[in-house]
């Protein structure tokens, strides 16, 4: 069982920038796939950017040239490198980890993004 912890959410206004930091319970290199998905209140939780194995990297296309995933292998720790924020872009942000068969995710952290 894999268990994610993740944090860096705040509140922002319009324009600004956030990193989001996701720590692993173990590894994450025998995790070949890790991502962000994000999901605001009455909406369905949406992949907002997604790593597989080292670098091959897939993006929502709201988020596009605005996010950046990455991680650090050494710290066991996945990043979401978020600028120019919108208020569209408010929303409970979620850790995903896929290992072995089963799909896993954080508690969320919040991050609300003011005009």
């Amino acid at each position: 069982q894999v268990q994610l912890v993740e944090s860096g959410g705040g509140a922002v206004q319009a324009g600004g920038s956030l990193r989001l930091s996701c720590t692993a319970s173990m590894n994450i290199v025998s995790i070949h796939i890790m991502g962000w998905d994000r999901q605001a209140p009455g909406k369905q939780r949406e992949p907002v950017a997604t790593v597989r194995g080292v670098s091959m990297k897939t993006y929502g296309d709201s988020v596009k040239g605005r996010f950046t995933i990455s991680k650090d292998i050494a710290k066991n720790t996945l990043y979401l490198e978020m600028n120019n924020l919108q208020p569209e872009d408010t929303s409970i942000y979620y850790c995903r980890a896929e290992w072995g068969s089963s799909t896993y995710w954080g508690q969320g952290t919040q991050v609300t993004v003011s005009a």
